[in-house]
């Protein structure tokens, strides 16, 4: 069976936008030239992103350097390792304050049954218990001194961390302005015919703002709008042939490549709605795509928005 039907040639109309705000500098394209994907089609001024870019690299060779990246770098990796040593330092004099302490402690242990024999003068041995008592003293001291420089170590050990953190920070900043800049350079997103072109050199531009859009010929397609009493039979891979107005006499076969899973109306901007009570029943049609069996041709190309004609082809 024949189902056919009114239908128009589909296409990609792929949007360029501006990425960053800014003066255009240069439009290097016209309305309906051909472009290749890549092809540079705007260039934005970038002396200001040039200039944050140069501040946010001064920026991370500060942060490398504090990090111990770089030549002359390692401000605290520096610290933390003179720390580190301070903390080593004081563990090894709470030793020779402990040999100190204990080795006085036996001198009064040693002198104590001689003085209490008369063999030991009695200022002998209270000097023996100030010098253990110092010791002691010595041997406190020693270990606050420690347990302040571990402290000190930690901190600066935590000071590494911070820097490195804030390196991090440098860099992912500067990575943010590198792409900032790179946006100021706008190339077509796809290979095809420049169109609606609104912008000119010496205008500014807004983030996200449509600058011209560019239709890729090699890609389109047909849109049958099939009434829904005529979709019986009709599946992916049917026989399709289309006629276009535009070039009488010719043809172009296809076949189905998928229909559409709501009618046209459905996404209107008021769809009908049945529960209103005044719904009047119409022939609703569904969209159908084509797929055409030959690539666009370049001497007779179907452009987007064509009017055709379009016949699927039904097994009984």
């Amino acid at each position: 069976m024949v189902r056919r039907s009114h239908a128009q040639v589909g296409g990609d109309v792929v949007p360029v936008l501006s990425r960053v705000s800014g003066y255009v500098r240069q439009v290097l394209v016209n309305e309906n030239d051909r472009v290749r994907q890549g092809q540079l089609l705007v260039v934005i001024d970038d002396s200001d992103l040039k200039q944050k870019l140069a501040q946010e690299q001064a920026a991370l060779r500060v942060a490398e350097g504090a990090a111990g990246i770089g030549p002359g770098a390692g401000q605290a990796e520096a610290q933390a390792a003179a720390a580190r040593a301070n903390a080593r330092s004081a563990q090894a004099a709470i030793t020779q304050a402990a040999a100190n302490a204990g080795r006085a402690r036996r001198d009064v242990d040693r002198l104590a049954p001689l003085a209490a024999q008369g063999i030991v003068s009695r200022q002998q041995m209270d000097a023996a218990r100030a010098a253990a008592t110092a010791a002691d003293a010595q041997l406190a001291m020693a270990r606050q001194n420690a347990q302040a420089a571990g402290a000190q170590a930690q901190a600066a050990q935590v000071g590494v961390g911070t820097a490195t953190q804030q390196m991090q920070a440098a860099r992912a900043t500067m990575a943010e302005a590198q792409l900032q800049l790179s946006y100021t350079r706008i190339a077509a997103p796809e290979g095809g015919i420049v169109a609606r072109k609104n912008v000119e050199p010496g205008q500014y531009v807004n983030p996200g703002q449509a600058l011209m859009a560019v239709v890729p010929l090699s890609n389109v397609w047909v849109t049958a709008n099939l009434k829904e009493t005529q979709l019986k039979g009709v599946r992916p891979g049917s026989a399709a042939t289309v006629t276009v107005d535009a070039y009488p006499g010719l043809t172009w076969n296809g076949y189905v490549e998928s229909i559409s899973p709501a009618t046209g109306a459905q996404f209107s901007l008021l769809p009908p709605e049945n529960a209103t009570g005044n719904f009047t029943k119409v022939v609703q049609r569904v969209p159908v795509r084509i797929r055409l069996d030959r690539p666009n041709d370049p001497g007779q190309p179907l452009r987007p928005g064509m009017s055709v004609e379009a016949t699927v082809t039904t097994k009984r």
